[in-house]
């Protein structure tokens, strides 16, 4: 019994190291592909609605992407944001410019350009996508408290899974394993079963469960 226990507790740290290191990234793919796709019609309209120079300095801004120059980024995300703050460009650019300042790992400038966006977003969805990857970075600093703050937000349903998941990531951060399973529980069942996210929320379960 304790070689099993042994060899679950192994494949538990396992998940854990891994989670760690592609956590992050597997993440921010599903909340971008959840932007790309909630926001569009929003994005339609600030494309048509606002002034060309706003839509040419973004697209001086997504330009600098391919660089992969962490202050090229910075700086033209940051005259997006001071100049066209009230349009829907500036969030996004502060989302992007985000996600590039958390690979090369200035996660400081991520959690300011992510809180930039939680203030200034007229944008819900926006809203609640920043806060997840800002919980994220909470969590990879083990500042709990401030995570779950973000977690008690009140979002739509459709986002129901995204924060009952990254919840359970925080309690079993914390050693909360019950409470923990909770939340991967419901995540599990808000997420949409042809999702392979849903196949990394069951691990987080097994894992658990394998644990006790």
């Amino acid at each position: 019994m304790a070689a099993l226990d042994l060899q679950e507790q192994e494949q538990l740290d396992a998940l854990k190291a891994w989670w760690k290191d592609n956590g992050n990234t597997v993440l921010s793919a599903v909340l971008i592909v959840v932007v790309a796709l909630a926001g569009w019609r929003g994005w339609q309209y600030y494309q048509h609605r606002q002034a060309a120079e706003a839509g040419t300095l973004y697209a001086q801004f997504t330009a600098q992407i391919a660089s992969g120059d962490a202050k090229r980024v910075n700086d033209a995300a940051d005259a997006v944001m001071d100049r066209f703050a009230s349009t829907g460009y500036a969030p996004r650019a502060a989302l992007l410019a985000a996600q590039v300042n958390e690979q090369a790992k200035d996660t400081a400038q991520a959690k300011k350009q992510l809180q930039w966006v939680i203030d200034h977003a007229e944008e819900a969805t926006l809203k609640d996508v920043a806060r997840l990857r800002l919980v994220a970075l909470l969590l990879d600093e083990k500042q709990y408290d401030e995570a779950t703050k973000l977690l008690d937000a009140q979002h739509p349903a459709s986002f129901d899974g995204l924060y009952a998941d990254l919840r359970g990531d925080v309690l079993s951060a914390q050693g909360k394993r019950d409470e923990a399973q909770s939340a991967y529980k419901l995540a599990y069942e808000k997420t949409d079963a042809a999702s392979m996210y849903r196949n990394l929320i069951r691990m987080k379960m097994d894992a658990l469960g394998a644990a006790r």
